[in-house]
């Protein structure tokens, strides 16, 4: 008789006490009768500094946890505890999901494959599109990466930290040779002109309210894509559909690569609409299919 292996993730960041990705995961794993527990380990609910990132990684993978997924702000930092990093994290400069394998911490990024999904099944075709995009950290590392391999011409970024969006640059601009990356001064800087606009700050999370940038600056004829799933609707993303602009919250991003990390995980790819279901029961009226 085959034995089934126990799995042990969770989810590491701040501000991550309404995270659906415990009841996404499990729900997963339940249709495939795979033994898995999913937690998550909010710095913020804890009270725990930066810091200690390193520390709890490492007594995860020391008690025989599978392995667990990263979010803000530790996307970057949890890079120094890895013993080995793929080569799409490394080109990223940011990890996502960690695996405990053979006494190893190996770091991945399944981010960019996420948001890939969100693009072709929200947006469409980008080919030969010139894109804003407005935050080059973690996420915005991964988005950039996307938008490359998705054949976009040209990746205008605007980040408070201009070292950031130049070292994102220096980074994927060699890899992507077809592909154009824009340093700008300032938001505005950065939208004009272009085709679409992807926002990966974390501005307009329920712990980061507002917007990223003035909402007048965007143009009717634009397509916004933010990788905020919670809430579903941002306050950006609200005036984005109130001037008729094609919109998509972070929620696919999310399904996907949660899809990939569960893979990762367990060996077995799970149903990626369950899975939707699973993070926005009910979505908001109005929203884009």
């Amino acid at each position: 008789m085959t034995r089934l292996v126990t799995h042990a993730a969770g989810l590491i960041g701040r501000g991550i006490g309404a995270s659906r990705s415990p009841a996404m995961h499990e729900a997963a794993a339940h249709e495939l009768a795979i033994p898995l527990t999913y937690r998550t380990i909010d710095f913020d609910a804890l009270g725990l500094d930066d810091s200690k990132v390193g520390e709890i990684v490492c007594f995860l993978a020391g008690i025989g946890w599978t392995g667990c997924n990263i979010t803000y702000p530790f996307k970057q930092s949890v890079m120094a505890f890895c013993d080995e990093i793929s080569v799409e994290a490394t080109a990223l400069g940011a990890v996502n999901t960690l695996l405990f394998k053979d006494r190893k911490i190996i770091g991945d990024n399944t981010d960019w494959i996420g948001f890939s999904s969100l693009i072709e099944s929200r947006i469409g075709d980008v080919r030969g599109a010139s894109v804003a995009q407005v935050g080059a950290g973690g996420a915005g590392s991964a988005t950039a990466y996307a938008l490359a391999r998705l054949g976009v011409c040209e990746v205008a970024l605007f980040d408070p930290s201009r070292e950031r969006c130049e070292q994102l640059v220096e980074r994927l601009a060699a890899r992507f040779e077809q592909c154009r990356f824009l340093v700008c001064d300032s938001a505005k800087d950065a939208l004009e002109g272009r085709q679409g606009i992807v926002q990966t700050t974390p501005v307009g999370m329920a712990a980061h309210p507002g917007t990223p940038f003035d909402p007048g600056l965007m143009d009717p004829r634009q397509w916004l894509a933010d990788v905020i799933y919670f809430p579903a609707e941002t306050e950006l993303l609200a005036s984005a559909r109130a001037k008729g602009m094609r919109t998509a919250n972070g929620a696919a991003m999310v399904v996907g690569q949660a899809a990939e990390a569960f893979r990762l995980f367990t060996g077995i790819a799970p149903d990626c609409e369950r899975m939707l279901a699973m993070l926005l029961p009910d979505p908001p009226s109005g929203s884009n299919p």
